[in-house]
């Protein structure tokens, strides 16, 4: 019996990878997040599968079920929203698992920050204006902020971000940025990233609080940085036509020649 922690990606039913949906597919017991996985990644369960939907449970009673299914050799589905690595409650669950000698497994999934960003059809990481992406929440009921973990402290290094978890205090995330990126920095803010209603705010942080709908809260991201409107970025040497890399030296003097050359699918960005 396993537990199979599977990240159900951002909301389209479609953007699960082969390998959540295959287990989904074989396991008699699914619990998922009711509150972020749409029913319609249920459809991938068995046609006799318990499914238990655990927004209502505490954690004492998920593991309960799955103490349950353990007990009775039955493989479990855990769903929960997006990718398992941020804001997921895994950490707490691994550990009662491992307390319990209950073997698991995780698979990723999508996460929200690439399904906004596809939704955008923008890369947040451009040559000479950011080159990382700060993953990061504000202060909420569940989980406060390490000290140092800070929206001002990120924005100092200019970086690309990636504010999940937050809509509600839009007005503080805007007050903490503004004096770091500036007014007319670009914002985006994407509601529910790859679901049928999903919505779009491109803005500023002077304009953006005025032109979202408070009325779509929950599962938005704010994504914050310059990255978001250049245009005039240099481009990478990565496909230019003189730059040395092991897939395409330049002289049969280059330290790559002979290493690479010809070979069947080179990884795109190798050196």
């Amino acid at each position: 019996m396993t537990v199979h922690f599977i990240g159900a990606g951002p909301g389209a039913p479609d953007l699960l990878t082969l390998r959540g949906r295959d287990l989904i597919a074989a396991c008699p017991v699914c619990l998922y997040a009711g509150s972020l996985v749409p029913e319609d990644i249920l459809a991938h369960c068995p046609a006799d599968a318990r499914i238990i939907n655990t927004a209502p449970l505490s954690l004492d009673e998920i593991i309960d079920e799955i103490r349950c299914a353990h007990d009775a050799g039955q493989d479990v589905a855990r769903l929960h929203s997006g990718d398992l690595s941020v804001w997921s409650a895994l950490g707490e669950q691994l550990r009662r698992l491992r307390a319990l000698d209950i073997p698991y497994v995780v698979t990723p999934g999508v996460p929200s920050f690439a399904a906004a960003a596809a939704t955008l059809g923008q890369e947040l990481t451009l040559p000479g204006v950011a080159q990382s992406v700060v993953l990061t929440r504000t202060p909420g009921r569940a989980s406060a902020m390490p000290m140092g973990e800070t929206l001002a402290n990120f924005a100092r290094t200019g970086a690309t971000l990636a504010i999940h978890l937050s809509i509600h205090n839009l007005e503080q995330v805007v007050a903490d940025l503004a004096p770091h990126y500036g007014v007319q920095c670009p914002v985006a803010i994407v509601w529910r990233a790859s679901w049928p209603d999903e919505q779009v705010v491109r803005s500023t942080l002077c304009e953006v609080a005025g032109a979202w709908d408070a009325g779509m809260n929950r599962t938005a991201l704010i994504l914050v940085g310059p990255a978001l409107a250049a245009d005039d970025f240099v481009e990478s040497a990565l496909y230019s036509a003189g730059y040395d890399r092991r897939f395409r030296p330049q002289s049969s003097d280059s330290p790559f020649a002979g290493t690479g050359a010809g070979g069947a699918n080179p990884p795109e960005g190798s050196a």
